[in-house]
């Protein structure tokens, strides 16, 4: 048996590799045009961005340490020009010396792959502009950053031109994507594309949607990139990621079907139109599983499968190749965007009958610290078959993705996922799996226990239910929804309209379900937002602002343009929101105008907002990234920096806040806003009365002679902030102690902590007189520094405030 192979990457290799296991002494050769055979190219763009350093380490198998491994010849710099089918022989250039010579072949395997696809602008063939698919070509563009270019555009938002973009970024290349389509990674749909596009921004990636290059133009050592609407943008250089095309030349040249994609014609076995010529990788045409069609997928996985599958096949053997169902995953900075089978729009063109549901859960258990939330879209038919999935998340994306591509290679319906033994520890997961609860969701709308609708089509004479907390609602209001928590839910159904379909809705979609279920028991017509209002983020997203390029953290120190070279440090790992700026503002009050102050933190909302706090406290903002899960920022304070924000007029911004709540819960949101409003340099006032007095309580107060009714209101009430309950889910206390568990863990700051650093950042803490009088509360009860004051007094705190909030 002699065994020709054309290609040595990906099917080609390992076609090679599994024919040798199966047959020691057949003859096997691979062509291959190239240099190197079966390189890592799916690492190409970071060994650009240097979080691969070797370079050799993309060499999975260097031609003569396959050759001694397998006993395989492999021929690189060999270029197949024609096959003769009738002959069974090949013509190939030695592309070294030119020269041109005739193998014949008992079976052939051809693994061609695909080339970039360069659309034919004028000024694409400048030297500057590149394409990223070979180990020359990612030499070509890390030399060019090496070198020191300052920007470059990438044009493609699909999977290698945001790694490519992500990493040219991460060299300190201010980078522009520019994409044809409204939205990055077409496997996607679009609203799940909507944290990428923040993401990328977060990162200083300029995103431009919607747009086409016309031009690309040399002026001097710079290109001009010249867009549709007229914009320019200026680059040292560009990247083409606008797709690929099958090499299928070489097949049509031999008579080979080829379809209308110009993807060589395949039937299971892998075997072409001819009987001794198998083709296997991104020219092919595959089965699609799921709609039983024909279908065209370039990934590296099933490349490999395919080539084993041919190399059993020529050799004799009778194996199947089962068609792709296009399983990926992408990195995109720090979130992994991944999907398997087939998308909405996929689905909208094919004219296929389903259902879909949107869920948010917790990457693993919310008790143990580090876990994220995950989007995931499920897409499946009326009777439970799984379409296809989609998930965002910067954390367990990929073992959800992989469990739902199993699914569906297996035909598992989405019943069936309820019943999936998965691994749990807090860690990993939790008891009931996001892949379990894409089940309990699914086998609900398929048995009718819940009617969704979405966020893009809201029903236009609903009556629009958010049974969040009122606290929820304030940091983020639904426009259109009236809110009953869902545990008044209940006693408000009269408040509620019979006529009308209730849309119900909260975080995520589970009290909203269970809403739907209380009013369909009481004769309402009901539907649950799918996703809630995480998912309702996705479909209205907020305006993009455009980066602004920053220095990369760990070249601050030493760039020219900063006030000072000496670099103070601060450490907040761990801690959570408001002690990253509290700290920080602490910290800049003992340096001098100038100096640089370097910030590492582990709190992810500390990337946004310490800009803020900049911009508002007038200190320059240097640099933020974030790196190997930590946030990196230098700052410098500056002389415009300032202990106290005012008005225009000088006068000095204030805010008040009524503590009217004893709840744990209240009592922490209260002393939060009031130390994030005096880190930005407000003068804020907290005026505790009744219940709120509770707060101000010590542990251990010294003894007060005290008449029977107030030391009846001592007894009963709270003693200081260490023994407050939640206002909900306290269950006799379990619930109370779970959450203070929660904060541990979590390093956020118990409320005597956040009670401390109020009164070290300045606020004021008031205690009502009257209430003081009505409780029997004295003075000497309460913890130092707090001040008593009568209604009169706050009342002109509060009419100098910008801001009053009542809690």
């Amino acid at each position: 048996m002699k065994l020709l192979i054309i290609g040595g990457v990906a099917g080609g290799a390992s076609a090679a590799a599994k024919a040798r296991r199966m047959d020691e002494k057949a003859e096997i050769i691979i062509f291959e045009r190239g240099e190197y055979i079966s390189f890592a190219n799916c690492g190409l763009p970071y060994h650009v961005g240097e979080v691969i350093s070797s370079r050799d380490s993309l060499l999975v198998m260097t031609p003569e340490g396959f050759n001694a491994r397998t006993n395989i010849e492999v021929r690189t710099r060999q270029e197949v020009t024609a096959i003769d089918p009738e002959k069974k022989a090949i013509r190939v250039k030695n592309l070294l010396t030119g020269e041109h010579y005739e193998e014949s072949y008992d079976k052939l395997i051809m693994s061609p792959g695909s080339t970039p696809f360069v659309p034919p602008l004028p000024g694409a063939d400048d030297p500057d502009v590149m394409v990223l698919w070979t180990m020359k070509d990612m030499d070509r563009i890390k030399a060019r950053i090496d070198h020191g270019i300052q920007s470059a555009v990438v044009i493609g938002g699909g999977f290698i031109g945001i790694e490519v973009a992500e990493n040219l970024q991460q060299r300190g290349v201010e980078t522009t994507i520019v994409e044809l389509l409204p939205q990055i990674l077409p496997p996607l749909d679009p609203e799940m594309t909507t944290p990428l596009n923040e993401e990328l921004a977060d990162h200083g990636i300029n995103l431009i949607l919607n747009h086409s290059v016309k031009s690309i133009q040399r002026h001097g050592e710079q290109l001009t990139v010249h867009l549709n609407d007229g914009k320019m943008i200026q680059a040292d250089l560009v990247i083409m990621s606008v797709g690929v095309r099958p090499n299928s030349s070489l097949a049509a040249a031999a008579g080979l079907e080829i379809n209308e994609r110009n993807g060589i014609v395949t039937d299971s076995t892998m075997r072409t139109s001819n009987a001794n010529i198998f083709a296997v990788g991104d020219a092919v045409e595959v089965t699609d599983p799921i709609l039983g069609g024909k279908t065209m997928i370039p990934l590296a996985g099933p490349a490999n499968r395919q080539g084993r599958i041919a190399a059993i096949n020529a050799l004799g053997g009778h194996e199947k190749y089962n068609g792709t169902i296009g399983t990926s995953i992408c990195k995109v900075c720090s979130i992994s965007a991944a999907s398997t089978g087939l998308n909405e729009k996929q689905l909208k063109a094919a004219n296929v009958n389903y259902k879909k549901l949107y869920i948010n859960p917790s990457s693993h258990a919310g008790y143990y610290p580090g876990a994220e939330m995950i989007h995931l879209k499920v897409l499946f038919d009326v009777k439970g078959k799984i379409l296809g999935a989609q998930a965002i998340g910067r954390d367990g994306v990929d073992k959800r993705i992989d469990v739902l591509a199993t699914a569906i290679k297996n035909a598992i319906s989405i019943q069936e996922l309820q019943e999936l033994e998965l691994a749990y520890a807090p860690p990993y997961g939790s008891a009931k799996d996001p892949v379990n609860f894409v089940g309990f969701v699914g086998t609900n709308i398929l048995d009718g226990l819940t009617d969704q609708v979405y966020a893009d089509n809201l029903p236009q004479d609903a009556f629009l239910l958010d049974v969040r907390q009122p606290e929820e609602i304030e940091l983020t209001p639904l426009k259109g929804f009236t809110n009953i928590p869902l545990g008044e839910l209940r006693h408000a159904l009269d408040r509620l309209p019979k006529d009308k379909l209730i849309v119900t809705t909260c975080k995520v979609g589970i009290r909203g379900y269970l809403a739907e279920r209380i009013l369909k028991e009481n004769g309402f017509k009901a539907a649950n937002l799918s996703g809630g209002y995480m998912t309702w983020k996705l479909f209205n997203p907020k305006p993009l602002k455009a980066p602004k390029p920053l220095i990369p953290a760990s070249e601050a120190a030493s760039h020219p343009q900063l006030l000072s070279e000496e670099v103070i440090e601060l450490n907040v790992c761990g801690m959570q929101c408001p002690g990253p700026i509290v700290s920080v503002k602490q910290r800049l009050e003992k340096m001098e105008d100038g100096q640089l102050l370097k910030i590492v933190a582990t709190d992810r909302g500390f990337k946004k907002d310490l800009p803020s706090w900049c911009e508002s406290t007038g200190n320059q903002m240097v640099s933020i990234e974030e790196k190997d899960g930590k946030i990196e920022a230098v700052i410098a304070k500056s002389k415009r920096g300032i202990k106290t924000v005012t008005t225009g007029n000088g006068i000095h911004k204030r805010t008040s806040i009524v503590l009217f709540s004893n709840d744990l819960d209240k009592a922490l949101a209260g002393f939060i806003m009031a130390t994030g409003f005096a880190s930005l340099g407000h003068d804020v006032s907290i005026f505790c009365t009744f219940w709120g007095l509770n707060v101000l309580r010590k542990d251990t107060p010294p003894p007060v002679q005290k008449d029977l009714i107030s030391k009846m209101f001592g007894w009963m009430m709270p003693r200081g902030p260490r023994k407050l309950a939640l206002s909900k889910m306290h269950m006799m206390g379990m619930g109370t102690k779970m959450m203070k568990n929660v904060m541990k863990s979590k390093n956020v700051d118990d409320l005597p902590t956040l009670i401390k650093q109020a009164q070290m950042m300045g606020v004021k803490l008031l205690a009502c007189e009257m209430a003081m009088n009505m409780m029997g509360i004295q003075m000497v009860e309460l913890i130092d520094g707090v001040e008593p004051a009568g209604v009169a007094n706050f009342a002109a705190l509060s009419e100098k405030s910008d801001t009053t909030l009542f809690v």
